[in-house]
């Protein structure tokens, strides 16, 4: 029984510390921290890279705080990719698409909410002028 307990104990300590680390895969910093100091070139590393991407399946993705992280983690899989991150401009440049996606994406979803806000009391007008009649 005390073998049981310490695979599951395992198994979620396994769980926990690869969400943190595939999440980790969001900061650019990061991924050219990992760069500099060759992880990226280590194939052991890269294998680890391929092996996370079963976090990509619906039922793992759940998990994710950072979806953002699958998108890094697919680069990822590429070697000139990993090559080109050991430049801080190209973590720089990726940094800056990010927050312009993230301003977009905040702007885009608050035009949809507003249009949708506004869909909304246009279809009560008529049920409520119906009524009144």
């Amino acid at each position: 029984m005390a073998g049981v307990m310490e695979s599951e104990e395992q198994a979620r300590n396994s769980f926990q510390s690869e969400l943190e680390f595939i999440q980790c895969l969001a900061n650019p910093n990061y991924l050219n921290f990992l760069a500099q100091r060759g992880y990226l070139r280590e194939k052991p590393f890269v294998n680890y890279l391929k092996y996370l991407l079963y976090w990509k399946e619906p039922e793992y993705a759940k998990f994710l705080k950072y979806p953002h992280c699958l998108h890094m983690l697919e680069l990822l899989q590429y070697e000139h990719f990993r090559k080109e991150l050991v430049n801080a401009q190209c973590a720089k440049f990726i940094d800056e698409q990010q927050l312009l996606h993230w301003q977009h994406y905040s702007r885009k979803r608050t035009r949809l909410q507003q249009a949708l806000a506004e869909q909304q009391q246009q279809q009560q007008l008529p049920h409520g002028n119906a009524t009144a009649k």
